[in-house]
């Protein structure tokens, strides 16, 4: 991933230091796990701790002649411990390895990621309850259709969070397995008890039957959450960048000081971040398709999978962190014009109110078919004229004669609408 989208976090978990770094713990506890069952000589184990390491950069001239990234490694790791390196790798394949690294690699990212999303998840839950009573329009269509509440939109998004955390939590079980089981997952050349020592104290679990790779099944569960999560930004943020138009108003990303909305028109305010959180989920979303294609390997193994993951799981699992990041800003430091959203719901002139217009009046016994028309020309009308709903109601005979104009002050009323407002945040818990 290129640097402008990459938190140091991140880069670290990726980086070929750590990757080595996590290869060579497996290759140690592979050893020790040997010395335990009586395989090798203990000594030879505890010499092999003390004295195992690494240089990157020899390892990657070592690659140049091998061509093969854990030769070159186990090449340059043996040159620190010497004679007793001829113990590590016995009975073991380069997949044995390179997968148990990268779970603990997928690992450790789906577990910073998490921590950000129980961050992102707890400002959504400060902001919907801050919101709860803030009334606004509900849109379909783009369309105003009856109001709701701020707060109620922000614990729509609370709730999608807490179901991409269960997702997430899910998604990290799955990918922590391990193998440690021989060329084609046989374990003819090596100990089971090898495996279960290594996964135990990498915090793994033994993938239970193996070729001579883990199944990439496990893979596609984990890259499809992040994309999961990955559109859920993209959705609250589509949400703010449309509530950020100038015609609606009622709701603006954070604007810093200096900051520049164009280069060509000083007066712009543009939701950027919105947008780039937007732009970036795509590309998460894209590397799904590639994940799964990598399911379908020839037989025991082949080596298609290899180049697309090296990329495909460290880039989606930055720019998810990235983005994260990016949205905990947005919603921590949004504008909400609270004004604006009240007026944006009498812009319609009180047509918000036709539908319980129309039910009462079916309550007395009218039926609906009968109704609806009278309330849609008064609606239709209103609109045209540009006549509050209610004072061309007060003119129409049709609905008059079933209704007082005490039970019609009682229909025009914003309550009714958020009656239930408590109810819905007490059942997410956020009461």
């Amino acid at each position: 991933m290129i640097e402008r989208y990459t938190q140091p976090e991140m880069a670290k978990i990726w980086s070929q230091e750590n990757k080595l770094r996590i290869m060579m713990e497996v290759e140690v506890l592979a050893c020790e796990g040997m010395a335990a069952i009586g395989q090798i000589p203990e000594e030879a184990a505890k010499n092999i701790r003390a004295k195992a390491n690494f240089d990157v950069d020899r390892v990657n001239e070592i690659e140049k002649t091998t061509r093969h990234d854990v030769i070159a490694f186990l090449s340059c790791v043996g040159e620190y411990i010497g004679d007793d390196a001829k113990y590590m790798h016995a009975g073991m394949t380069s997949s044995d390895v390179l997968d148990t690294s990268e779970a603990v690699q997928m690992k450790q990212a789906g577990e910073a990621i998490l921590e950000q999303m129980k961050l992102f998840t707890e400002i959504l839950r400060e902001k919907a309850i801050q919101y709860k009573d803030t009334l606004c329009i509900g849109r379909t269509h783009a369309v105003h259709a009856e109001p709701i509440t701020f707060g109620l939109k922000l614990a729509v998004w609370y709730e999608e969070m807490l179901r991409n955390i269960a997702r997430m939590e899910r998604a990290i079980e799955t990918v922590s397995v391990g193998q440690i089981s021989g060329a084609v997952g046989t374990f003819a050349n090596i100990d089971p008890r090898i495996e279960e020592y290594v996964c135990e104290h990498l915090g793994l679990k033994p993938e239970l039957v193996s070729t001579q790779v883990i199944s990439r099944d496990h893979y596609n569960e984990y890259m499809t959450t992040l994309a999961i999560v990955a559109t859920s930004l993209e959705k609250f943020m589509t949400e703010i960048r449309n509530l950020q138009r100038t015609e609606i108003f009622e709701v603006m990303e954070e604007f810093k000081k200096g900051q520049k909305g164009s280069s060509a028109m000083p007066h712009k305010r543009n939701p950027m971040t919105c947008e780039r959180i937007c732009g970036l989920a795509r590309v998460i979303r894209g590397n799904v398709v590639p994940a799964f294609e990598n399911s379908v390997l020839w037989h025991e193994r082949d080596l298609a999978h290899s180049s697309v993951e090296r990329i495909i799981i460290p880039d989606s699992t930055t720019l998810l962190y990235y983005i994260l990041k990016l949205a905990i800003g947005v919603v921590k430091n949004m504008e909400v014009h609270e004004d604006q959203m009240m007026a944006n719901v009498e812009k319609t002139l009180g047509l918000v109110f036709s539908q319980r217009l129309m039910l009462t009046i079916v309550g007395k016994g009218v039926p609906r078919d009968i109704v609806y028309p009278w309330v849609q020309s008064n609606a239709l009308q209103a609109w045209d004229t540009k006549t509050p709903f209610k004072d061309l109601v007060l003119q129409d005979e049709n609905i008059m004669k079933y209704i007082t104009k005490e039970e019609l002050d009682n229909i025009f009323d914003y309550s009714y609408h958020t009656k239930n407002v408590d109810y819905i945040f007490k059942r997410c818990g956020l009461l």
